[in-house]
Formats: C-alpha cells, structure tokens, sequence
C-alpha cells in the first residue's frame, strides 16, 4: 500500500493520486509576483516553498508531477506557473543518496535483523519510539508492496509520533491507506501512518514525540490496524531496525 507512498514521492502509499486541488486561483492567493520557477534549497519542504510564494502546495505537487510523501531535493528547479510536467523534476545525482544498510525481509533471520538494527545511517539521531501498543500482525518486506509495519489493536487506540516534526500530510486522498498522516522529521527522514480512524492533527502542524496524533482504526483496510512506514531519502525502510526493543 504505502509503496504507492512512493509512487503521493510517484505512484508514505502501489497505485495512489494526489490530493485534488482546491480550486482557489494561484493569482489571488500571491503576495507578489511568482516567479516561473524556484531551485529548492538544503532543509525546504514543499509546504513552505508554496508558503512563501502564496501558493497551495498540492498544487505546486500537481504541476510538477511530485506525488506522496512529497520529497524534494537541493537543487531541483519546480515549477510554480506554467505548464504542468509530466514526470517529477529529477535531483542532481549526487543529493540522491541510498539508506546505507540493507533492509530486511520477512525470510531474513533473527541473526540478520540485529545486524541490520545495529547499522543504522550515520546520521540516525535515534529518539525512536512505538507509533502504536498492539502486536505487530505483519514485518516489513523490501520486494512487496506494503512497505511497512501492520501493527494491530483496537480501534480507537492512541497512534502516536515516533519522533518529533511536522505534518507534510493529513487526509484520505491516498487510495489504499485510508486516512493517512506523513510526518518529516529532517531532510532525510518521513514517517507515515496509514488506516487512521479519526486524525488529531492537520498539515503544517508540528508535534512532539510521543505525542498522539489519530486514532487507530481500519479505514482503508479489513481490520483495525495501522500500517507505519519509515523512509529515507523516499526510500522505505525496515522500521524495526529504528524502533526501541519492547
């Protein structure tokens, strides 16, 4: 499912769209002039680029083809007028950065799973914790298309941040994931929470770790459940080899 995250950073969730706009004109939300385009710069999100010209930013992902979790990189050059693209804007080659360690699949070992989690990247500032309480029903595989954790639980249970940041989404526009929120903790890392009964949080707002933002539930699934990614540079990742031990 959040595979097709990849796919609302193509097509956080296989086969998802963006978000449709939300029909206000560019020309009466701008302060000022918008320029044609604007090259992204290190530690700027979609959210606050669009921000600061006075646009929405669904619509600045629209026209530049950049679906979910919305990843952008230093040095890219969006369009914020104009003509839509037909495929997201490409990074230069060397922002494009691959998770150091390889990821685990479900037929890895126990051995090749503590291996994995005493590797993390370099720059993992750790602070990780639990998003949910229930038992985790399915792990994560890198071949398939659900990306992530399936935690189980009742429905109604807290879902909480499993590090500070801020909202980049929140909403049921992503086919498959139900009720969704993205968070960014940094330039490299997203977190997403998938199948929510009832969002406490909206975009733009920034939470604390350990703070609840939904309420777990089985929109978009056959079960109350929560489907809990993490990703890297847009590239999901075993989440367990970030989390705390229980």
């Amino acid at each position: 499912m959040l595979a097709a995250l990849a796919g609302l950073v193509v097509a956080l969730i296989s086969g998802c769209a963006t978000r449709a706009p939300s029909g206000t004109s560019e020309a009466s939300r701008a302060s000022g002039p918008v320029p044609a385009t604007h090259t992204v710069q290190r530690e700027e999100t979609l959210y606050r680029i669009a921000q600061r010209y006075g646009l929405d930013w669904r619509e600045v992902a629209q026209r530049n083809a950049i679906s979910a979790p919305y990843i952008i990189y230093p040095g890219q050059e969006l369009r914020l007028r104009g003509a839509a693209r037909s495929s997201p804007p490409q990074a230069p080659r060397q922002q494009r950065q691959e998770p150091t360690t390889a990821s685990r699949s479900d037929n890895d070992s126990g051995g090749s799973r503590e291996a994995a989690r005493s590797d993390p990247p370099p720059d993992d500032p750790g602070g990780w914790r639990w998003p949910a309480d229930g038992d985790v029903l399915r792990g994560f595989s890198s071949s398939g298309t659900r990306r992530g954790l399936a935690i189980g639980g009742e429905r109604g249970d807290e879902v909480r941040a499993t590090r500070s940041g801020e909202v980049v989404y929140a909403g049921g526009g992503l086919v498959g994931y139900g009720r969704l929120i993205i968070l960014k903790h940094d330039a490299r890392f997203l977190s997403a929470y998938g199948h929510n009964d009832e969002l406490l949080v909206s975009e733009g707002d920034q939470v604390e770790a350990g703070e609840t933002i939904a309420r777990l539930g089985s929109s978009g699934a056959e079960r109350p459940m929560l489907h809990f990614e993490i990703r890297v540079d847009g590239t999901p990742v075993d989440p367990t080899r970030y989390l705390p031990d229980r």
